[in-house]
């Protein structure tokens, strides 16, 4: 008798461990099931996913807000439009300017802005119960690196024409056997740089949010007896937060720092 009570316990324990990792692995991945409450989910449309709707979501929600905020023009800036202006003169002067430029920096202030202020709000939805992190899809991180890699080649084939676009990748004094080598690496390196964007964006977002519903899962198999973990997940909860705002700056700084490499290969 014990020793079925025993493997009956063993059995109920095996199913909710099953079904905890059930629920970390669709909330980190995409699909058409967007799960609203525990016992309850909405089934989305063929041509929608969770993590496409957080994107859209994402963006109109942005939309929203700096519309609210340029609302406020021509007064002095107050609240969200300050807010705004604080963001916005930090990455002109702190990470355009620096990397790419007086002129070319101001010139790409628009684009950075709109990588920095997108991704925030991506990775900031996210951290809402019942939402989806978009840029814990590798998908969606690799299109935004993707748009830092066509301006790279774009806009430096733009700005100083194709002939000094190809020069760049052939270093001044290198012996010409040695181009054999050093002018794929380069190219290589190229398509490296966006891959490390895309890579790394999408790897800390994904790992934090698999270690916080980890925490909450074994609150879930073991009851009270893990509720010190509670604490433990709310803390790491709270540091995702911050790492919300430092993945975005770290995207759009190295985004400027690539875009400048190309721009101005002689430096």
């Amino acid at each position: 008798m014990i020793h079925s009570n025993a493997a009956v316990a063993a059995g109920q324990a095996q199913d909710i461990g099953t079904a905890v990792q059930a629920f970390i692995m669709h909330h980190v991945g995409d699909s058409r099931r967007w799960n609203w409450l525990p016992e309850g989910h909405q089934d989305l449309p063929a041509f929608l996913t969770v993590h496409g709707i957080m994107v859209l979501f994402s963006a109109v929600v942005l939309i929203y807000m700096l519309a609210m905020a340029c609302r406020q023009v021509g007064s002095v800036p107050h609240g969200l439009l300050n807010l705004v202006e604080f963001f916005v003169q930090f990455i002109r002067d702190e990470m355009a300017v620096p990397f790419l430029g007086e002129e070319d920096g101001r010139r790409m202030t628009p684009l950075l802005c709109s990588l920095f202020f997108f991704i925030l709000m991506m990775n900031l939805i996210g951290l809402i119960p019942c939402f989806y992190t978009a840029t814990a899809n590798v998908s969606v991180t690799g299109a935004l690196a993707g748009v830092t890699l066509a301006v790279m080649i774009g806009g430096a084939i733009f700005r100083n024409g194709p002939v000094a676009f190809v020069k760049g990748f052939i270093p001044h004094g290198v012996p010409w056997p040695v181009l054999i080598i050093v002018v794929p690496i380069e190219i290589i390196g190229l398509l490296i740089k966006a891959m490390a964007l895309a890579i790394r964006l999408f790897a800390n977002e994904l790992a934090g949010h698999i270690v916080v519903f980890s925490l909450l899962g074994m609150l879930v198999m073991f009851g009270v007896k893990a509720l010190p973990v509670f604490f433990m997940a709310l803390g790491i909860y709270l540091l995702e937060v911050f790492v919300a705002f430092l993945q975005a700056y770290i995207f759009t700084l190295l985004s400027a720092v690539f875009i400048g490499q190309r721009y101005h290969p002689a430096h």
